[in-house]
């Protein structure tokens, strides 16, 4: 036990550097373009070029992972990331710092794409459910507190110590992976990573998310549709070349899984909603009842916060309830909480609106630990380093494809009008995860969250 407390502790702080650091660079981009001499469109380059890097590598590294070892992997990003956030900490220029985020985020996507995998390998396979708990609760947490933790940087020291601070925790990561997690021998060690198909996997995400961030944010239609257009070639080519193959870096082989490719979509779909309302319900804070940015952020932390209580609990339910239950309910009671904060009122007061925050937060809370556990455990063992890496992938689109919706529908409609129209459709794709999930009750369980006796 002492030795797996420290083992999911060097996960945990790997995790949480990765997710936070997508975001904590937000609030500093009108700083940052400033010092640098750049326009704030340009500055923007900052997270997208972290964003881009970690969403094209994920599968690849997964797969990688599979090959040579996930420890080796895991300590491999770790030290990649941390050297990088030096880089981004001492950049004069935009060009450098971009690159040097870039870098960061291939070491961020090397650390997110097998972190469900290193939980599986640290924990027994019949306390998985509690394992998998504790890692949703880092992710969830630290998908929300970049920004407030940046505003605490920046009050007391200039932007590049957003970076910096990454170095002692990094270090303290690396040095606690070193020493406490388990080596894992590599299965078939006849096996060879596909590079062309690691391109290939690049380009196509690069293509998707690229064109969804681009057209959302004023892109040109034309280009839109030229990249769209390209991405079709690619992408067309990507998977005929992975049909074939016995272990795909995209893994058709456990989407053939029933249990597993429900679990995907169960997964995209609850962070599409779940980011779409955390970026829309802000602007509708501040723009129509005028709040503060403080204010603002204090009243949104009622998600997270409950997550951290709920996620673990789930994960304990997990040995006892069946997950595709738990996570039907979870995203039930999301939805619930989603079509609640669409009725809010004129003028809400705080215990109001902290109240429907809470019911989303638990609902998602709910919903997680059960929905990664059987995403996970569905997968051979020699797989599950594909197995996370899609779980981080399902993740990263949905809260990509969850930003761009509401960037979009602001483009078209005022900020009450469109926030609206983004809780409704928001709560629309929970309920219908919802009834995804619950489909997975007919389904057998893997065997390592079948109950005992």
């Amino acid at each position: 036990m002492p030795r797996r407390l420290w083992a999911i502790l060097a996960v945990a702080f790997g995790v949480s550097l990765s997710v936070i650091d997508a975001t904590i660079s937000n609030v500093a981009l009108p700083t940052i373009a400033l010092q640098l001499g750049v326009t704030e469109a340009d500055s923007i380059w900052v997270i997208n070029s972290y964003q881009l890097a970690t969403v094209a590598t994920l599968l690849a590294f997964s797969a990688l992972a599979d090959v040579i070892g996930y420890r080796r992997v895991y300590i491999g990003g770790l030290t990649l990331f941390t050297l990088a956030s030096l880089g981004c900490a001492l950049s004069q220029s935009l060009p450098m710092l971009v690159l040097a985020r870039a870098v960061q985020g291939l070491g961020a996507s090397a650390v997110a794409s097998i972190n469900t995998t290193l939980i599986r390998i640290i924990y027994p396979r019949q306390q998985l459910g509690r394992g998998l708990g504790i890692n949703a609760t880092v992710v969830a947490v630290s998908s929300v507190v970049g920004p407030t933790l940046a505003s605490a940087i920046l009050s007391a020291a200039p932007w590049p110590w957003l970076f910096a601070v990454n170095l002692p925790v990094g270090a303290a990561a690396i040095a606690l992976s070193w020493f406490f997690l388990p080596a894992n021998p590599v299965r078939n060690p006849n096996r060879r990573f596909d590079w062309r198909a690691a391109a290939l996997n690049g380009l196509t995400f690069c293509l998707l998310i690229g064109s969804i961030e681009g057209y959302s944010h004023g892109l040109d239609a034309k280009w839109a549709a030229a990249g769209l257009l390209l991405l079709l070639v690619v992408g067309r080519t990507f998977v005929r070349s992975q049909l074939k193959q016995e272990n795909p870096i995209l893994p058709f082989d456990l989407l053939r899984i029933p249990i597993f490719s429900l679990s995907v979509l169960t997964s995209v779909t609850s962070f599409l909603a779940q980011m779409a309302a955390m970026v829309a319900l802000p602007f509708y804070l501040q723009h129509v009842l005028g709040y503060t940015d403080v204010r603002t952020g204090l009243l949104m932390s009622a998600w997270p916060a409950v997550i951290m209580v709920v996620a673990p609990l789930a994960g304990l339910l997990v040995e006892r309830l069946h997950a595709g239950l738990l996570g039907g309910i979870g995203l039930l009671v999301m939805a619930v909480g989603l079509f609640s904060l669409l009725l809010l009122p004129d003028s809400p007061d705080n215990f109001d609106l902290i109240v429907r925050l809470a019911v989303a937060g638990i609902g998602f809370g709910l919903f997680q630990s059960p929905n990664n556990s059987i995403l996970i455990a569905s997968a051979p063992p020699e797989r599950s380093g594909s197995a996370s890496g899609m779980l981080a992938s399902a993740r990263l689109l949905g809260q990509t494809s969850g930003a761009a919706l509401v960037a979009a529908l602001f483009r078209l409609y005022e900020p009450a009008t469109g926030c609206h129209i983004t809780l409704g459709i928001a709560a629309a794709l929970a309920l219908f995860g919802s009834l995804v999930s619950f489909s997975r009750l007919s389904l057998p369980l893997p065997e390592p969250l079948r109950r005992k006796g």
